[in-house]
């Protein structure tokens, strides 16, 4: 029997965070829609029950749909839960964290109301919700690394070919990427730029792998970090990641770096992990 899709509706106050949990839930491979109508729940189910593609699926209400949020458990309950496994979560924040957060971003509540009359109404709109929901996340004392993680937990990832990896090249006259969990150096293979003839191809010519390959220490690197990279990965799980970015550098980012990013995805597809590749500087 085939699996459900994920779905999960986030909802809650305004200022609580609502709008970083939707970036988040989109970093980690959801198809994301903010703000949509209840009014158009339904031709939505009907749109996503047609596109199979589309697995995991996140949208974003706020309290701009006023009275008719009331209808919102029922509404998910009778256009998704048959094909979904949906959830309900609710981002929730002191009320003196929430003024404190309006006056730093100097942005206008959505009730248009003086700010602690707006939240006070605000809060009795969504009380029926947050009752409702599956899941409370109180985001008063949250950094951002600290909600993501909260939101990972809720993903229940339990198998490793959920996790998202990414593998970069790069070269590291040009800076390590950002945003990297883990970077590693092989500056200490044989470089092909010093081969006349290799010089002006790149880590994707056969001419260049085989080069690199022809050496012992290239294939054994190769296979160690494989195996170092698949005892990480449940590891990682375990800590709520599902995200993880893999840096791989040379010199100059176009020959060995990118042969061997190339040639770990390709490991890690063939083990049925999910696993991208980006050559960020093959092309400088």
């Amino acid at each position: 029997m085939q699996p459900k899709r994920k779905l999960f509706i986030i909802t809650g106050m305004s200022g609580a965070g609502k709008s970083q949990a939707l970036k988040m839930f989109g970093d980690l491979g959801f198809y994301c829609v903010d703000n949509l109508p209840l009014a158009l729940f339904e031709q939505f189910a009907a749109y996503v029950k047609d596109h199979t593609e589309l697995q995991h699926i996140a949208l974003g209400i706020d309290v701009r749909e006023g009275e008719r949020l009331k209808e919102l458990p029922i509404l998910l309950k009778q256009t998704f839960k048959k094909d979904f496994t949906a959830k309900l979560i609710f981002l929730d924040a002191s009320e003196e964290c929430l003024i404190r957060r309006f006056s730093e971003t100097k942005h206008k509540h959505p009730l248009h109301k003086k700010l602690a009359a707006a939240i006070a109404h605000e809060h009795d709109l969504l009380k029926p919700i947050k009752i409702a929901a599956d899941k409370v996340i109180d985001t008063t004392d949250l950094k951002l690394g600290e909600l993501k993680e909260k939101i990972s937990q809720l993903l229940e990832l339990k198998q490793e070919g959920e996790m998202q990896i990414s593998v970069v090249s790069f070269g590291f006259k040009n800076g390590i990427p950002k945003d990297t969990d883990l970077v590693m150096d092989v500056r200490f293979l044989p470089n092909p730029y010093y081969v006349k003839e290799l010089k002006e191809k790149t880590g994707l010519d056969q001419a260049v792998q085989d080069y690199i390959l022809s050496f012992k220490e290239s294939q054994e690197f190769a296979d160690r970090f494989a195996d170092l990279i698949k005892y990480l990965i449940p590891q990682y799980i375990k800590e709520g990641k599902s995200y993880l970015t893999i840096a791989m550098g040379c010199t100059g980012g176009k020959h060995r770096s990118v042969f061997m990013a190339h040639q770990l995805a390709q490991t890690l597809r063939k083990q049925g992990l999910s696993a991208s590749e980006f050559h960020r500087d093959i092309r400088l």
